[in-house]
């Protein structure tokens, strides 16, 4: 049996060297072309020392790739008697060895076991990449130092260079930016595009180009190549996600979008028909920005809005007095009036209340302040702030979903907005200077009706508790309800009611910062024009009407009108959650363009303004790299507070003008938000009643644990 294998084998391997010599005989193209240069068999070098972007492919060796994934079929098992299996093997030797010797000459056992041993994976690799043409072979060949650290200097972050270099792996380091040794089309347009950048605000100086005319190596064309790479990804990058980290300007702000990828943006360019229009997508899209970079554009172009006419000095005036300022005086207080120069009662009156609402001194009189204050801010630098404010639009979502709400903090303002229209606006008040209201974009999941107040551990131990030492009566007479817990701390809380610091209604949107919206039962501070008094939360003017517009776009066929939502005023807590989140941006906004066209400017109330200037104007070396700050958890519980009547003064308890000394705070406890909302880890000896819950019947998005700790215990 054995002798009859050996016959077979012989057989079949005389027959191969026949067909074998047949062929080298009748091609002699194919003999001409296996010189000792070429005919060195291809399992003496590792695959990857194939120079395949240095030399071009042979005409003779294009079958060899071909063969094993044909002849790997007679691998499977289907045919089981052994004659068949010694065929396939003398048949897998023939089809490599066209390949791997020279003609007529017998395969060698090695060549022969590297050819078969290779066929699974050629059959199920993809076909590499073309090498590139002509001059770009050497100047592929020098990117492919990219790994090595060649192009380190050019791009300094090492995510980036890993995506870098696996971009030009894929199509085997063919360049992006040259052809036939010149800079191409692609490259052209995005030169082209980087150097009117500033028409958004950013600084052409930032993405410096390559002179591809200068470089006259292969080495030259590849750093070329490199620099234009690096300078599309960096336009990128701070388009994407701003010039600034946020980080740099404050502690409180928190946005959570991360910068477009390295290799991302190199398909995006390499795959784009209209590269222009690829490189503007990474700019927002939102009508606040596109608004500003209109006026932008208006204003280096002389075209800024004159807006009303600003007042001049002068005397003071009295009713009964003639001035020439009158006319303008009244076209900015929209008093109807003859058309004379006399300040008359009904303009006087007009001042009082303008007077009223920006707390200046109450006196009909047209003083040098109430001048100033009608004129509002003239920023020296309005282009600054422009482009100030377009950075800071950079930071947020690039687009908005059909339903948001967003929060302009300067303009003391919150708006509704659904299908890119203005559903419902309404006056807040804000955090004061010392204690803003932060920057972020979160996401309202639920309201609750007839909120409990519970007093953040820092407040308690620093505040209330020295209060209580002084007057014991003292929480009795604020509505305050004491309890201990289990571990011996102290539990202060507020019940629901019409006195409570939050009033009848909190919307609750979680976040870091622990900052929500909220009704009071303390309203005058509406009628002012400014409004930065809270300890960082919103009071809104008008929470029931804002609950009913918000309800009746997540849950509309639910019936919440306002009637309905004041009959569930009570003693008890009811959560209303919605089933489709609504974002909540809440923007810093000092420059903006309103319904009507017009260029509107607002007080840096903040500082925000002038720490990003700063920056901007400065060196930006290191100004896209964000900052850590210490996370200080008794500084957002105190950001937390709404605001209750002080009993010894204003401000504080103790009538301080913030409640520690230098705006710090003692330590708090952890899972505050939780504890704020209601929930304690361990319950207090006198809970509120149970929270009832209108839950939405089809959620369209799970909340994570973490979110359902923070939100539903309460």
């Amino acid at each position: 049996m054995s002798a009859i294998r050996v016959d077979r084998l012989l057989a079949s391997t005389a027959v191969v060297l026949l067909f074998s010599v047949s062929a080298a005989l009748a091609d002699p193209a194919s003999a001409a072309g296996d010189k000792p240069a070429s005919a060195a068999p291809i399992s003496a070098a590792p695959a990857s020392a194939a120079p395949a972007v240095a030399t071009p492919v042979p005409a003779a060796e294009t079958p060899a790739a071909a063969a094993p994934a044909a002849s790997s079929k007679s691998d499977e098992p289907s045919k089981s008697d052994e004659s068949s299996k010694s065929d396939d093997s003398a048949s897998k030797a023939s089809s490599t060895a066209p390949a791997a010797a020279a003609p007529g000459a017998p395969p060698s056992p090695d060549t022969a076991a590297a050819s078969a041993a290779t066929a699974p994976a050629a059959e199920n690799a993809a076909a590499p990449p073309p090498a590139p043409p002509g001059p770009d072979i050497a100047v592929a060949d020098e990117l492919r130092g990219l790994g090595s650290g060649k192009f380190d200097r050019l791009i300094t972050n090492k995510k980036d260079r890993e995506q870098i270099d696996a971009f030009y792996s894929g199509r085997n380091y063919k360049p992006l930016w040259i052809t036939d040794g010149k800079a191409n089309a692609r490259a052209t347009a995005a030169i082209a595009y980087l150097a009117h950048v500033d028409a958004d605000g950013l600084f052409p100086s930032d993405y410096p180009v390559p002179k591809f005319d200068a470089a006259t190596t292969p080495a030259d064309l590849a750093n070329a190549e490199m620099a234009m790479t690096a300078a599309v990804i960096t336009y990128a990058h701070h388009a994407g996600i701003g010039r600034v980290a946020f980080s740099r300007v404050s502690a409180d702000i928190e946005y959570d979008r991360p910068a477009p990828a390295a290799a991302d943006v190199l398909a995006t360019v390499a795959g784009a028909k209209d590269l222009a229009a690829a490189l503007d997508s990474y700019e927002p899209k939102t009508p606040g920005y596109l608004a500003l970079k209109a006026k932008l554009a208006e204003f280096r172009a002389g075209k800024t809005d004159k807006g009303a006419p600003r007042l001049g000095g002068g005397p003071v005036l009295k009713i009964g007095m003639q001035d020439d300022r009158v006319p303008d005086l009244r076209q900015r207080l929209k008093v109807l009036g003859d058309g004379g120069t006399t300040y008359d009662k009904a303009l006087a009156e007009a001042v009082k209340k303008f007077q009223k609402e920006h707390q200046l001194p109450v006196t009909g009189t047209l003083t040098a302040a109430t001048v100033d204050a009608i004129n509002g801010p003239r920023p020296d630098h309005v282009e600054d702030t422009i482009i100030a404010n377009m950075e800071r639009w950079r930071w947020m979502p690039h687009q908005f979903p059909d339903t948001y709400v967003i929060v302009n903090l300067p303009d003391y303002t919150l708006r509704v907005m659904h299908d890119g229209k203005q559903m419902w606006n309404t006056r807040i008040v804000i955090g004061k200077p010392e204690m803003p209201t932060p920057i972020m974009t979160a996401e309202m999941k639920f309201i609750t009706v007839n909120p409990t107040w519970n007093v953040p551990p820092s407040i308690v131990n620093h505040e209330y508790l020295p209060a209580l030492q002084q007057d014991p009566t003292v929480l009795d007479r604020m509505g305050l309800k004491i309890a201990q817990n289990p571990d011996g701390t102290v539990h202060i809380w507020q019940p629901p009611g019409d006195g409570n610091a939050l009033g009848r209604i909190r919307f609750n949107f979680p976040n870091k910062f622990l900052v929500y919206q909220h009704d009071t039962p303390d309203k005058y501070l509406f009628a002012y024009a400014k409004r930065a008094y809270s300890h960082g939360c919103m009071r809104v003017q008008d929470p029931v009407h804002y609950a009913e517009v918000l309800l009746s776009l997540v849950r509309p066929n639910d019936g919440y009108t306002e009637e309905r939502i004041k009959k569930m005023f009570g003693p008890n807590e009811v959560n209303i959650d919605f089933p489709t989140f609504v974002p909540v941006n809440l923007t810093y906004q000092t420059a903006f363009v309103d319904s009507e066209g017009k260029l509107e400017l607002r007080d840096d109330i903040y500082g925000r303004d002038k720490a990003l200037i700063a920056i901007l104007k400065g060196d930006r070396k290191d100004a896209d790299i964000p900052v850590e700050h210490k996370e200080d958890i008794s500084h957002r519980e105190v950001l937390a507070m709404p605001d209750q009547p002080s009993l010894f003064g204003h401000g504080g308890l103790f009538g301080g003008s913030s409640y520690y000394p230098n705006g710090r705070y003692a330590s708090g406890g952890d899972n505050f938000f939780s504890r704020l909302f209601g929930g304690f880890n361990t319950a207090p000896p006198a809970p509120p009643q149970p929270i009832k819950r209108h839950a939405a019947a089809h959620p369209k998005k799970v909340s994570t644990a973490k979110e359902r700790r923070e939100t539903v215990e309460r």
